[in-house]
């Protein structure tokens, strides 16, 4: 567990929370219910689920930044004991649950949860807090790990992989068609210690990129795709919803904000895959021991965010709201 109060140091962590009405409306909370934010960030989406769920809903926040847990629990103070903390990362849910059940002796893991929220964008203050790597807009260390308490860095990513190896990275994670080229010029900086920042990789990057999008930035890909790569973004997503069905009660919602299409492709597919049913009778299913559909999709067609948001946030342009229930 986290305590709820954020030192000095981090009590600030600014963020506009992404599509808070949609979430709600998507999570539908009520008082009594036991729900998860496995991206807690600053807490925005949780202080909501708290006022809506009042007077006794529970929420467990999660987050693999400790700057967030500690800025999201003094933001969440107020709460009480209606609220639980915990660090980690959202892909090992499962684990992380069963080990605050140890500590505080009831059940919170096995099918217990009312509904689940994940936000997968990267948090403001992780994006204007030039320490932290994130951006090429502001010099810093080349590092991008959600959690800076443990993995290696972008850099020393970038140090050990073979040139083929963060070629191929760069073009799957970043679709980027000069994959080959900025791997190539990538490892040769390092090789001649020049690459030891956010901007002298930015630079780097537009020295080898022939084209520019309109008003994208010509490092914007790769540095997606390291970001995705250093913080195992994708296989964090797989395991959770690997494990979603035995995570939520019947009934119980599962609500997924994404903000580019390799996200938005795994959550599509996994949701479509839990919700399929078989192509026969019920009972013939039953007695050849297909598999069974475990979630209904609600949202056919994903939650966008309103053209008023995105003029107030136009960092959120690009999320998608996926959801999907529980069935008995």
């Amino acid at each position: 567990m986290v305590p709820l109060s954020a030192p000095p140091s981090i009590a600030s962590f600014d963020h506009l929370t992404v599509m808070p009405a949609e979430a709600l409306l998507a999570l539908s909370p009520r008082s009594g219910g036991l729900y998860c934010d496995a991206t807690l960030g600053g807490g925005g989406h949780a202080e909501r689920i708290l006022e809506q769920s009042a007077p006794d809903g529970r929420l467990i926040g999660v987050d693999r930044d400790p700057s967030a847990l500690a800025a999201a629990g003094r933001r969440l103070e107020r709460y009480g004991d209606r609220v639980l903390l915990a660090h980690g990362a959202f892909g090992d849910l499962p684990a992380i649950l069963q080990r605050l059940s140890s500590q505080l002796g009831t059940d919170l893991h096995t099918g217990q949860l009312d509904g689940l929220l994940v936000d997968l964008g990267v948090s403001s203050p992780q994006l204007d807090q030039a320490e932290r790597g994130f951006s090429f807009r502001r010099e810093g260390p080349l590092d991008m790990r959600m959690d800076p308490t443990q993995g290696e860095t972008a850099l020393e990513l970038c140090a050990r992989l073979s040139f083929d190896e963060l070629a191929d990275l760069i073009r799957a994670y970043g679709e980027e068609r000069y994959a080959g080229r900025i791997a190539r010029t990538i490892q040769e900086a390092i090789g001649e210690d020049r690459l030891h920042t956010t901007t002298e990789l930015a630079e780097l990057i537009a020295e080898v990129v022939p084209t520019r999008e309109r008003s994208k930035d010509p490092a914007t890909r790769t540095f997606q795709a390291l970001r995705i790569a250093v913080n195992d973004e994708l296989g964090e997503l797989e395991r959770l919803l690997d494990a979603v069905t035995g995570l939520l009660r019947p009934g119980g919602r599962l609500a997924v904000i994404a903000f580019h299409s390799l996200e938005d492709g795994i959550v599509k597919r996994k949701l479509r895959e839990l919700a399929k049913e078989p192509n026969v009778p019920p009972d013939m299913a039953l007695a050849l021991g297909l598999p069974q559909p475990t979630l209904r999709i609600i949202t056919r067609k994903p939650l966008e965010p309103s053209d008023a948001e995105v003029a107030a946030n136009p960092r959120a342009r690009s999320a998608k709201l996926r959801c999907a229930e529980r069935l008995p």
